[in-house]
């Protein structure tokens, strides 16, 4: 367990744990309140800014995370969450029933005793019922005024501790208009346009196609360089031919993907890609050094794409969140995040992917699994969304908006 208090995290926070903070101008660079973004590593970096913003919140909590563990680091959220609850600021956490299976039910129960408003998306019981689509989300919204949004979840994984080495992964921290925007995304509220390098995007049930879009925009438009790690890579064909297009044309295309891997059968679904996008001339380098769990990309320094959205079917029919930065101050800061994890990763050859245990036995299992995962996160993505329409349908937002009924037409005879 790692013991660390609220009061630690926070002093690390406030010292600025190595962050990049760029400013973003907002309305052209002409308004009063700059928008600015804090690139964290991990959950090193992540976790004491998430603990002083609902440390310092006010009015408001939004929480929503697939994983929360109960203990060590998980804790010291609960116990933060529950002072911020007492002293009067409205608290609102969405745990995802199946990302934190097994301790959900002790995280609920602790917050909603101290008066937080809690809901457990999608307890495993519900897959019996149809109801598969996931909260895979990781943000933070505090007093419309402070957002963190990325791939960590709440668990010691995250931490390193000793010679254990945290999961690779990656957030932003925003503060400023974007932020006021994002609590109207949540609560469906009329947004109004903000004019700033920076965009967030959230996706419904099923709507994962409209996050991927963003990708394939990105990897189309690439001139120089697309760089990409993703721990959980295992793209429709879409998106490896815009991959394979980019390199084709004189793209340099390096991916960082996972050595080692946290779920059955991913890694060798993976590298059933590898001959492919290595015949096409993509550079792949395996990450070894912990689990790869970021989801990010960068393309010719200028774009840079961070969230909780996989590059996997089931992101597809997940609740997912993505951000999308043009500033390019901030891109460099995460191309030099993934160029570092590259120097330390071996690179994969043509040679190794196209072995005789690679080819024979290795790619065949990993291509059955990737078929298979493909088939399961179209049926739950078609699942999700026909679910997400007939719940809004019956939301009181639904029936305020739906037009009252209109009496009959009756029309004359003209023979009378």
């Amino acid at each position: 367990m790692i013991a660390r208090s609220p009061s630690e995290l926070a002093v690390k926070a406030r010292e600025g744990v190595g962050a990049a903070s760029v400013a973003l101008s907002i309305d052209g660079g002409h308004a009063a309140v700059p928008e600015s973004v804090h690139l964290l590593d991990g959950g090193g970096q992540a976790y004491p800014r998430m603990l002083l913003a609902i440390e310092r919140a006010q009015r408001s909590i939004h929480l929503e995370v697939y994983g929360f563990a109960p203990t060590g680091v998980g804790a010291r959220f609960v116990e933060a969450l529950r002072q911020a609850s007492s002293r009067g600021v409205a608290v609102r956490v969405v745990i995802d029933g199946w990302g934190s299976a097994g301790g959900s039910g002790v995280v609920a129960a602790a917050l909603r005793d101290a008066g937080c408003q809690v809901r457990i998306y999608n307890r495993l019981l519900g897959l019996l019922v149809g109801r598969f689509g996931r909260n895979h989300r990781k943000m933070l919204l505090v007093d419309d005024d402070v957002a963190i949004l990325g791939g960590i979840n709440i668990g010691d994984e995250n931490l390193a501790e000793g010679v254990r080495v945290g999961w690779a992964d990656l957030a932003l921290e925003i503060r400023g208009p974007q932020c006021a925007r994002l609590g109207q995304m949540i609560r469906r509220e009329p947004q109004g346009a903000v004019e700033s390098s920076l965009r967030i995007y959230l996706c419904g049930l099923g709507g994962g196609w409209r996050l991927r879009r963003r990708y394939l925009k990105a990897f189309a438009g690439a001139h120089q360089r697309i760089h990409v790690a993703h721990g959980y890579f295992l793209p429709d064909a879409g998106i490896v031919r815009a991959i394979t297009a980019a390199a084709r044309r004189g793209v340099e295309v390096r991916l960082l993907l996972a050595g080692q891997s946290d779920v059955p059968f991913a890694r060798a679904a993976t590298r059933s890609l590898y001959r492919r996008l290595l015949a096409a001339g993509v550079h792949i380098h395996e990450w070894n050094g912990s689990v790869l769990h970021a989801k990010v990309a960068t393309v010719d320094g200028r774009r840079l794409l961070v969230g909780s959205f996989n590059l996997d079917p089931f992101s597809l029919a997940n609740m997912e969140a993505l951000v999308e930065v043009e500033d390019t101050a901030v891109v460099e800061q995460g191309e030099a995040w993934i160029q570092d994890h590259f120097a330390r990763s071996p690179t994969m050859t043509s040679v190794g992917a196209s072995s005789w245990l690679q080819r024979w036995l290795l790619d065949p299992i990993g291509q059955v699994v990737a078929r298979l995962a493909d088939a399961t996160g179209r049926v739950i993505a078609s699942r999700s969304q026909r679910q997400a329409s007939l719940d809004y349908s019956k939301s009181p937002r639904a029936q305020a908006l739906r037009p009252a009924a209109a009496a009959p037409l009756r029309l004359r005879s003209p023979h009378k």
